[in-house]
């Protein structure tokens, strides 16, 4: 009698994922205290940020080292005479309780001596976090957990160097490839501010170099943007100084104006004449047509009269005016090829933080959409 054909047992078998759930309860147990073994303290305002050690060590190597192996210089070993003389001091300590449990044994008590407590290695965890701002560290420690993360370009360039610093490398390029299509009028001042924090990390100087391209792309429409006054003052300087920038003169003043206005209202014992002197020399004025500069910027009181007679004199007669008197920075900086530096004012370590242009530059800064990505 022939055997009938086996059916696979393949008919019988589903698969049944729910990643979704799966995810929504990974967040909840990193939102609640109680759960988590490890805090840490985040940034300038040491804001909490909680999480499991387990799951941070699992996903990353970098986490698994902080939290488990301890700094071989401090594992300290003790000498051996000195460890025999105490285990044998132990062991006679302890004879006589061991009689007592024997003892109590043979009256048909069960005693049991409790054993020595040596320290936890789970005990509860604080750390220090400096390097990255609160957002961004709890949009890292979000990912960890649960595989998924909302990327927005207020906190792009922070999560980008911190998945590149804990060795996330999928959250790293999915934040790279974010940067391609996030990258827009309305993003790139918030992008190039935040660029500020992090220049010192690899992955700000390929995102400050696309910025700035960008920046020089749309110089008209980018110097108009209200975000254009938050910068700071040396991103102002750098952009104005470009000679890639494809912007006409005239809205170079007026950015410069409208920043300085800014920042008179945040400083009201500073002089609007002292702030304007800092961009003065990045404005080619005698290319801005002499009835604008007689009617829109001459009567400010703001550029020295030497100055516009100068473009004034430049437009009657080009030979009439030495080059220098005109745009003596521009002069200057021809002698050096297409660099420049600027010196950082803000930076957030006490070091001396250079942001450079040859040929593009660097600064970031962000808000607006947002993309969300998911780790399968």
């Amino acid at each position: 009698m022939a055997e009938a054909p086996q059916q696979s047992d393949e008919s019988d078998l589903s698969t049944f994922e729910n990643k979704t759930g799966l995810a929504e309860d990974m967040k909840f147990l990193a939102s609640m205290p109680e759960l988590c073994d490890v805090t840490f303290l985040v940034g300038d305002t040491r804001e909490p940020v909680c999480a499991v050690k387990a799951v941070l060590a699992a996903r990353s190597r970098v986490f698994h080292k902080m939290l488990y192996q301890a700094p071989s210089p401090q594992r300290k070993k003790e000498a051996p005479p000195k460890e025999n003389k105490l285990r044998l001091f132990l062991k006679r300590s302890s004879e006589p309780l061991l009689n007592l449990q024997n003892a109590a044994q043979q009256r048909g008590f069960s005693q049991q001596l409790a054993p020595i407590q040596e320290p936890q290695s789970n005990q509860h965890h604080t750390l220090i976090i400096e390097e990255f701002e609160p957002d961004v560290f709890r949009q890292l420690i979000e990912y960890i957990h649960t595989g998924c993360v909302t990327l927005q370009p207020r906190t792009l360039l922070g999560v980008m160097n911190a998945a590149d610093y804990y060795g996330l490398d999928e959250l790293r390029r999915a934040c790279a490839g974010f940067v391609q299509c996030c990258i827009n009028v309305d993003t790139v001042c918030a992008l190039l501010a935040s660029a500020e924090r992090y220049i010192q990390y690899k992955c700000t100087k390929s995102l400050v170099q696309k910025v700035l391209e960008f920046v020089d792309e749309h110089g008209n429409e980018v110097l108009n943007l209200g975000s254009f006054t938050l910068l700071p003052q040396h991103v102002v300087r750098l952009i104005l100084a470009r000679d890639e920038l494809r912007a006409d003169e005239f809205t170079k003043f007026q950015a410069a104006l409208m920043w300085g206005k800014k920042y008179c209202d945040s400083n009201p014992n500073t002089p609007l004449k002292d702030v304007i002197g800092n961009f003065l020399e990045y404005i080619q004025f005698h290319k801005i047509p002499a009835n604008v500069l007689m009617r829109e910027v001459h009567p400010l009181g703001l550029v020295p009269y030497s100055i516009i007679m100068n473009a004034l004199a430049y437009q009657a007669d080009p030979t009439s005016v030495d080059p220098a008197k005109l745009s003596p920075n521009r002069v200057r900086r021809s002698g050096h090829g297409r660099s420049m530096s600027v010196q950082s004012s803000l930076d957030p370590y006490g070091s001396n933080t250079t942001l450079s242009s040859s040929g593009s530059s660097e600064m970031v800064s962000s808000e607006g959409g947002g993309i969300k990505h998911s780790s399968n």
